[in-house]
């Protein structure tokens, strides 16, 4: 049987908040191009805009130091409403995210994700940032990244494709949104043994609930 309180590993980047049209403008921008030139339906590596590991790493750096991109990044439609839901009902949010790959620029990567999580009203109990997802405890996990998703399996985890182009080799649980999301949680928790009751869809979400509940 499993334990009281499910725990559910969340995702940020490609997951919660739309990393590939926060970041698309910022490098058409930096490499002088039209951002037409760099397809919204790309590779895990970004081989689609012709950029090298050193230069992606270099353009990242300064989209998070520069243009604070992690501050302003769009959300996916109905997270925060499903998170909310889902924790209302007892469900332990732990936002699991690899923000910090990168050298240097730690504290701003820091500051501006807990201000997103804010302003995005997206609900957490605690949060992670690594990139060895499969050190971190949870019985649900939701992820894009490939790798991600065969080391946590090869470990024996529970995961949740979030549907991505560079991920469609994968075989499922798979979801295209975060209202199918909501339903393949449920699915996931039920079959583990977890009793689960969210709150009925489109009832609103107070402007002063805390976070930190």
């Amino acid at each position: 049987m499993a334990s009281e309180t499910l725990i559910l590993g969340v995702d940020l980047d490609g997951v919660c908040a739309d990393y590939t049209v926060a970041f698309r403008p910022l490098v058409a921008d930096a490499l002088n191009i039209p951002e037409s030139s760099l397809p919204e339906e790309r590779s895990w590596d970004f081989s689609e805009w012709g950029l090298s590991r050193d230069q992606f790493q270099d353009l990242h750096h300064k989209a998070v130091e520069e243009s604070r991109m992690f501050r302003s990044m769009p959300v996916f439609e109905n997270a925060s409403e499903v998170l909310w839901r889902l924790s209302d009902a007892g469900v332990w949010i732990r936002i699991i995210t690899h923000r910090l790959y990168v050298n240097w620029g730690h504290a701003v990567a820091v500051t501006d994700t807990v201000e997103w999580l804010d302003q995005a009203r997206i609900p957490y109990r605690d949060i992670c940032f690594l990139g060895e997802k499969p050190e971190v405890e949870a019985d649900i996990y939701i992820e894009d990244a490939p790798h991600n998703i065969s080391s946590l399996r090869a470990s024996g985890n529970s995961v949740i494709v979030f549907d991505a182009p560079y991920n469609q080799e994968l075989p499922g649980p798979r979801v295209t949104n975060w209202l199918n999301c909501e339903q393949a949680i449920l699915d996931l928790a039920a079959e583990k043994g977890f009793d689960i009751q969210p709150e009925i869809p489109g009832l609103s979400i107070s402007d002063g609930r805390l976070l930190d509940q």
